[in-house]
């Protein structure tokens, strides 16, 4: 089949139902002249007059009645399969991936995802956690969740949680044994549990605001950890400083388990992001996604 037949084939049967080739142009927002050439080159390629023309009238020939019975089905099928795939595309459905620290999987993904299924069951999730930094089109994800602070450039980004504010907690019987810092300088006379950073395997500077001066502190301890849930595990065992964010320990300090020090020193951080690739079109899924997610937020 030559790749003009479908192209010419199409003209034919809008002028063929609209009885005119004026009004089959107005319908497929063509020219009269490019709608009349497309007819003529289908008649010289198959050999035959489909339509009898004349200065205000047109109508089909024999062989011309005869090809629109014989297509317009299959003409029709193309139509309603290309509609049904655009329908389709439209729909949510495929797989979602997802990278993500352990915290927001666990406080924000978890609660909205089961109505979230529920609602789109052609669409599958596959949630990806780490602490690492993700590069989330070469990684293939659709979307990451990380701090406003550590986004990827290039990306568009979604807050879906308040901002946090840092916590530095220890245990009470550690405090009993070691004493409670007052300044930031106490900080050097402690043991301090230090978290690895994933990317390049370097211990996280802590982060403290004096009035109007960001101050970053390399601290020393004899354990360190590569996860916040380990982190925090350690400071409930009384290892050491944690230096973590209220919401992930809130329940601990409410139920006396670990206890806060050094608060007037401790900064806000722009709270979780959900971000995407900036240059791509968003999946019918995402989009569904943040929509979700805005509704609990």
């Amino acid at each position: 089949m030559d790749r003009r037949d479908l192209s010419e084939l199409l003209v034919f049967q809008a002028v063929a139902e609209a009885g005119s080739f004026t009004r089959a142009a107005s319908r497929l927002g063509r020219t009269q002249s490019g709608i009349s050439q497309a007819v003529s080159s289908l008649e010289s390629r198959l050999g035959v007059t489909l339509v009898a023309r004349s200065t205000r009238s047109s109508r089909l020939t024999e062989a011309g009645q005869l090809l629109l019975e014989q297509v317009s089905p299959a003409l029709r099928q193309i139509e309603k399969s290309l509609e049904h795939v655009k329908a389709g595309h439209n729909q949510p459905s495929g797989t979602l991936r997802i990278t993500t620290l352990e915290h927001p999987a666990r406080t924000i993904l978890m609660p909205v995802l089961p109505s979230f299924v529920r609602r789109y069951p052609e669409v599958n999730i596959d949630i990806d956690v780490n602490d690492r930094f993700v590069d989330i089109v070469q990684g293939g994800f659709d979307a990451g969740i990380r701090f406003g602070s550590h986004l990827e450039k290039d990306t568009v980004a979604m807050p879906i949680g308040a901002n946090l504010r840092v916590a530095i907690v220890g245990a009470p019987e550690y405090f009993d044994q070691y004493g409670r810092p007052k300044n930031l300088r106490d900080l050097f006379h402690h043991k301090c549990i230090n978290f690895r950073m994933a990317g390049n395997g370097s211990f996280f500077r802590w982060i403290f605001q004096q009035g109007h001066e960001s101050i970053d502190l390399s601290v020393k301890g004899r354990v360190s950890v590569n996860e916040a849930s380990t982190l925090i595990c350690a400071a409930l065992s009384g290892m050491g400083l944690a230096y973590t964010f209220d919401q992930h320990v809130n329940e601990y300090l409410k139920s006396g388990a670990l206890e806060a020090c050094l608060t007037e020193y401790c900064p806000e951080w722009p709270g979780y992001h959900i971000y995407y690739p900036g240059r791509r079109q968003k999946t019918p899924a995402l989009v569904a996604l943040l929509h979700h997610l805005r509704s609990f937020i």
